[in-house]
């Protein structure tokens, strides 16, 4: 049964995925009136690249989820294998942080996790809940919004902050017009799909001249395949048919894979033409962005839901200490942690590179992730759970 609409809370995140749901617990279990709303439906899949790296699985680890995610049936990865033309890089993943395995969650298992320990934590959660509009203080602020529920009724609802977790076409970025501070020259389009039993130890990626692929061992005994190739050979790529195309990349890539995804049931495939990327100004009077909404790069490097996760909480950290200056900190921190993913990523996903400029790539990439979990490691924890604690049921901006 969809929970009753509140007239006002503390914050308002407006979009349930990920980033939403985990930035919505995380000020619930702080004891703020969380409304998360979506205008989609609870548990739905949706475009993934499913890995997590070492800093999100820290974070599911410290906010005792883990095992929740370990219980649906997410097998542990202790391996990473970079194919890099006729030479293999093996990365073993070693016990860090408290993290001994990485993981490769459906987003129907994790986003459920998530959304499921906000609502435990009191957040109230609302789907097929559309954001129509912001209103605004006489300052300015943004101090509310306006919001449609599934019968069409429309409310509107104070508060403190909105939060846009909205995604790529993230309304809440697009009221505020939030500002693009930088964006990335390439793009790569990508076709996945989920085939049982396939032979796989840990992650692998694989690359070609102009076309990649991966392997990503998930739950229900699955393994999901990517292929992927600059998004000016998307069209020429699906013009035959997806699966046709998916497996012509394959081919191209690691032909003994093509073979043996040829040679079973063909499955249904999702895809994604690309979309370069940006950092937008994540903050304003009463608003923020996470997640996708605020920052987005190609997924070839499949980092995503980690820096989902890692900007739910330093944007949540932000609004629990309150005030302009910690927003601005929010901000300054994200883009700190992101640049040199965000420049290393476009780079590889130019296609535009020798094999062993493909290996200095990645080991700056290996180089920026180490950083991430370290700060996030060192992040004052102590702090943090007496913030929990305390539970107070006021926001001050």
């Amino acid at each position: 049964m969809q929970p009753k609409l509140p007239a006002t809370v503390d914050v308002i995140v407006v979009g349930a995925r990920c980033a939403g749901a985990a930035t919505a617990m995380l000020l619930a279990r702080a004891g703020r009136r969380v409304l998360l709303i979506d205008r989609g439906e609870y548990g739905t899949d949706i475009l993934s690249t499913h890995a997590l790296m070492r800093g999100g699985v820290l974070q599911l680890a410290r906010w005792n989820l883990l095992d929740r995610i370990i219980a649906a049936g997410t097998p542990p990865v202790t391996v990473t294998t970079f194919h890099l033309g006729s030479e293999k890089l093996r990365v073993d993943i070693k016990p860090k942080y408290g993290v001994a395995a990485l993981y490769a969650p459906r987003r129907t298992v994790l986003d459920r996790v998530l959304v499921d320990a906000a609502a435990e934590a009191g957040a109230t959660v609302c789907y097929g809940t559309r954001l129509m509009a912001l209103s605004h203080a006489s300052n300015g602020a943004v101090d509310g919004a306006f919001v449609q529920d599934r019968t069409g009724h429309a409310f509107h609802i104070t508060a403190k902050y909105v939060v846009g977790a909205d995604g790529l076409h993230s309304t809440v970025a697009d009221i505020v017009g939030a500002p693009v501070l930088q964006t990335g020259r390439h793009r790569t389009a990508v076709l996945y799909g989920y085939w049982p039993d396939l032979p796989v130890d840990g992650f692998n990626w694989h690359y070609g001249a102009t076309s990649a692929a991966g392997v990503i061992p998930t739950n229900g005994g699955e393994t999901l395949v990517f292929a992927g190739v600059p998004s000016a050979r998307w069209s020429e790529t699906i013009a035959a048919g997806r699966f046709e195309g998916f497996v012509r990349i394959l081919r191209e890539t690691v032909p003994a894979l093509a073979d043996t995804i040829s040679a079973r049931a063909e499955r249904p495939l999702s895809g994604f033409g690309g979309r370069t990327g940006y950092l937008r100004q994540s903050w304003g009077p009463g608003w923020a962005l996470v997640g996708d909404a605020g920052y987005f790069k190609d997924p070839l490097t499949a980092h995503g839901i980690t820096d989902a996760l890692r900007d739910a909480e330093l944007l949540a950290r932000a609004i629990l200490q309150g005030g302009d200056e910690a927003l601005a900190d929010y901000q300054h921190t994200r883009d700190d942690l992101s640049h040199a993913l965000f420049d290393v990523t476009d780079a590889i996903a130019s296609f535009r590179w020798s094999d062993a400029e493909l290996e200095a790539l990645h080991r700056g990439l290996s180089k920026a992730m180490s950083r991430e979990a370290r700060v996030l490691a060192d992040l004052d924890v102590s702090t943090w759970h007496s913030q929990l604690a305390s539970a107070p049921h006021a926001v001050s901006r």
